[in-house]
């Protein structure tokens, strides 16, 4: 089995909804499983730390995940139309990744949730898009041969999976499409990941 990283950060379990879509989708292609991963929330309190082991949901993300993997999705909640301060706290700690190109010309995509419609879904996943593309990997968007993409009245971007939770909200379910996509994501990664490791 070849394992595809879902790493994400979530702080009211939205973007956590969308990890796992995506890892169904990533689990629905034969040969291929998810791997998923959270990373801890940072503090601008230097004395405030996390648990080592997160007391729910996945294990933290170690920097071997990344290297051990054939693909990747990262996922963040939009913070003014860039990903959290969390995940980018990690991604700032592969510098030896970088240097050894261990990411290199694997796959990857990227997926987001925010408050609103207009929230700044997109320029999150092109934020997360550009520490990928120096890292070497080759994004993996949503085409609009899905069909979903164009009749979505809420999440749902050709550049990532996305999920409006609404203003305020602490969770709320994805949407029909918005699943439908990020199932679609997942699945497209590891049929590409899967491709590039010379499997049908």
């Amino acid at each position: 089995m070849k394992d595809i990283l879902v790493l994400y950060y979530s702080r009211h379990g939205a973007t956590r909804e969308l990890a796992l879509a995506i890892a169904q989708g990533v689990d629905s292609v034969p040969g291929m499983q998810s791997r998923i991963r959270t990373v801890p929330s940072v503090s601008p309190v230097t004395e405030a730390t996390e648990p080592d082991i997160p007391a729910d949901g996945p294990p933290y993300a170690e920097l071997r995940d990344l290297e051990e993997c054939a693909g990747l999705a990262l996922g963040s909640p939009t913070r003014f139309g860039n990903m959290a301060a969390s995940l980018k706290h990690f991604l700032d700690g592969t510098t030896p990744q970088w240097l050894s190109g261990a990411l290199a010309g694997k796959p990857a995509c990227v997926f987001t949730s925010t408050g609103s419609l207009h929230g700044g879904q997109e320029t999150t996943l092109l934020s997360m898009m550009l520490p990928l593309l120096h890292h070497g990997m080759l994004l993996v968007g949503i085409p609009y041969t899905e069909s979903a993409l164009s009749a979505t009245q809420s999440g749902g971007t050709p550049y990532g999976a996305s999920h409006v939770s609404g203003a305020g909200a602490r969770e709320s379910a994805l949407s029909h499409d918005e699943k439908a996509l990020a199932v679609a994501l997942g699945t497209r990664l590891a049929r590409t990941a899967a491709r590039l490791a010379g499997r049908p």
